[in-house]
C-alpha cells in the first residue's frame, strides 16, 4: 500500500502533466469550442475510459514484468527519468502545442463524441510511456502488491485528469479569451511546466546513483 504522502507528491506530478498540452486535450477543448461544453464533457468520458484501458494494460504487464526480472525496475526508472527530459523539453521548446487554439471540426452526435475521445486516447502512444515510464518512480516492490499499488496510482491520474479537464472544457471560453490577450502568461505556465518535470527527472536520476 501506498502512504498518503506518497499518494499526494504522484497528484502534484500528474497535475503537472495533465496540465502539459497533448491530443486528449486539445480534442476535447477543440470539441468544446466547436460544439459546446456538453460535445466536451461527453468527450471527455471516452478519453477517461481509454485512460481506464491503459492503466490495466500497464499494470498487469509492469506487474509481471518487474516480479519476473527484478532488475528491470532500475532501468525502467531510469527510462522513465529521460521520458520526463523529453516531456520537459516539448513543454518548452519553441512552437509548443496551443490546446486552446480551436480546430474546425464537425458536429458529430454523442455517440461518435465518446468513440473518438475514446479512440483518441487509446490509440496515443504517450499515455502508455507515461503509464510504463512514471507509475515505477512511485512503486515500491519491497512492500508487495505491485498491481494494486499501481491500480491505486492509476485512480489517482485518472481523477486528476478528469477534474482538470472539466474544469478546462466548462471554462474554455474564458480560458482562450484571456490567454488571447496573455501570451507571455501562457508562455510562462510552460516554462513552469517543463521545469518542475526536468526537477523530477533529476531527482529520479540522482536516487539512481545512490
Amino acid at each position: 500500500m501506498l502512504a498518503l504522502q506518497e499518494m499526494a507528491w504522484f497528484a502534484l506530478a500528474a497535475l503537472v502533466l495533465v496540465l502539459t498540452p497533448g491530443p486528449n486535450m486539445i480534442y476535447c477543448i477543440s470539441r468544446t469550442l466547436c460544439q459546446g461544453r456538453s460535445a466536451g464533457l461527453i468527450s471527455l468520458v471516452g478519453v477517461l475510459l481509454g485512460f481506464v484501458v491503459h492503466l490495466l494494460a500497464a499494470s498487469f504487464g509492469l506487474t509481471a514484468l518487474l516480479l519476473a526480472v527484478p532488475l528491470a525496475f532500475d532501468t525502467i526508472k531510469l527510462a522513465g527519468a529521460a521520458y520526463l527530459l523529453w516531456l520537459a523539453w516539448q513543454a518548452v521548446k519553441p512552437g509548443g502545442l496551443a490546446p486552446f487554439a480551436a480546430q474546425a471540426l464537425p458536429h458529430d452526435p454523442p455517440r461518435k463524441l465518446f468513440l473518438m475521445g475514446f479512440m483518441t486516447n487509446l490509440l496515443n502512444p504517450k499515455v502508455a510511456m507515461f503509464y510504463l515510464s512514471f507509475f515505477p518512480q512511485f512503486l515500491h516492490p519491497e512492500r508487495g502488491q505491485l498491481l494494486l499499488q499501481s491500480l491505486q496510482l492509476g485512480a489517482v491520474q485518472i481523477t486528476v485528469s478528469g477534474v482538470v479537464n472539466t474544469l478546462l472544457i466548462l471554462g474554455a471560453g474564458s480560458i482562450t479569451a484571456f490567454l488571447s490577450r496573455s501570451a507571455g502568461w501562457l508562455r510562462a505556465q510552460r516554462y513552469v511546466m517543463g521545469s518542475v518535470m526536468g526537477a523530477l527527472a533529476v531527482r529520479i536520476a540522482m536516487e539512481e546513483k545512490t
